[in-house]
Parts: C-alpha cells; structure tokens; sequence
C-alpha cells in the first residue's frame, strides 16, 4: 500500500490515477497509523511553501513525515513536495521548511525572456546510479510546472538536473528519500516508469 499524504494538494488524485495505472493500491489519508504502516510514502504539492507548511502542521503532519524518514520508508516528494523537504523558500521568507536535506528554495531568474511559471517538457540529465532513473537513458524529457527551484547543499544527493534560466537541482535521492522537481504523474511513459523505480524499491 502506497500512502499520498492528504494535505489539500492540488495533485493529489493525478498522483493516485497514475500509481493505479500502474497496478498500486493507494490510500490517499493524514491518519498517522495509515502512513506508519504504509510500505511507501508520497508528498504530492502544488501551490504555496508558506501555506503548504501551514498546512502539514494544522494536520499534524509534519512529526509523522519525521517518523516515515526515521523508521526508512521509502518516501518520495513531488514538485513543492520536493521543496518542502529543505530548510526555506524564497517563496515565502521567514517560514521554515521540513529540513529533512539542506538547501535553499529560490525563484527562476527572469532572464534571456523565459516564461516563469517554467510549464511544459524540458530534459533531465541523469547521474549514473540513480534509483529513481534505473533502466533509463542519460536523458530524458520531463514535465515541470514551477517558478521555483531547488539549490541543494550537497551535490551528492542530486540525482537529475535540468537547465532553465539557471542550473536546477531536479531530483534528489538521499538514503530513503527521493524527490522529483518535475510531475511524473504528468510525464507520459518516463514518468509512470520513474513512480515504478520507486514502487520497486
């Protein structure tokens, strides 16, 4: 069974549509006991840092996402779900993230006239070794929707980039986590392939 933490996000059911395509049981739920004994853990998120946070605490469940990481659960964050993960978000200055990995939210430099929101397919390069990626080429095309982007600490957790205005930290894979930058649930085959990487876990 698959938990997707229930926090109001907007792209909670897409994740389960695609995770049922697949051949999972999800369990869409903020009930601790649920989660606990969940054999994978997603954070799904579109949406605000500031109000995001907001929202895991008035649901309790910022301890439960410490306790899944704690007792090894595969746990895999999704878009502002991979933000949420780090210590804070030029999006909303002053608020404090998970800081479950260390590194800085910032926003897409408006430069050389690109479009922010960054909305549409962009390429990833792919580490050798990742996880997530396993069975797939170097490169591979992707769907982003985000203003923001990830500046990890440690380049050793990063396990894809991509080029967009800047150098984007596009997924991470640090002991039992993971996190994508991008939607798989919205990136076709690649995508249904990478949430099959982490089913397969």
């Amino acid at each position: 069974m698959i938990a997707i933490l229930d926090y109001d996000a907007g792209n909670l059911r897409s994740v389960e549509k695609a995770l049922n395509y697949i051949g999972e049981d999800t369990v869409i739920t903020r009930d601790k006991d649920v989660i606990m004994n969940s054999d994978k853990v997603i954070l799904p998120g579109v949406g605000s840092f500031g109000d995001a946070m907001e929202k895991l605490n008035n649901y309790n469940l910022i301890n439960t996402i410490y306790d899944v990481v704690d007792k090894k659960i595969p746990f895999l964050g999704i878009c502002l779900g991979l933000q949420l993960l780090f210590e804070e978000s030029e999006e909303t200055p002053g608020v404090t993230g998970l800081g479950i990995l260390k590194g800085r939210i910032k926003k897409i430099p408006s430069i050389d006239n690109i479009k922010i929101p960054h909305m549409g397919w962009n390429s990833i390069d792919i580490k050798d070794g990742a996880k997530l990626f396993r069975g797939m080429s170097k490169q591979e095309y992707v769907y982003f929707v985000h203003s923001y982007y990830l500046e990890a600490e440690d380049e050793n957790i990063v396990a894809a980039t991509t080029e967009y205005g800047t150098h984007i930290h596009a997924s991470v894979e640090s002991g039992n986590i993971f996190a994508c930058q991008f939607h798989p649930e919205k990136s076709s085959e690649t995508g249904l392939h990478i949430l099959q990487n982490f089913v397969n876990l």
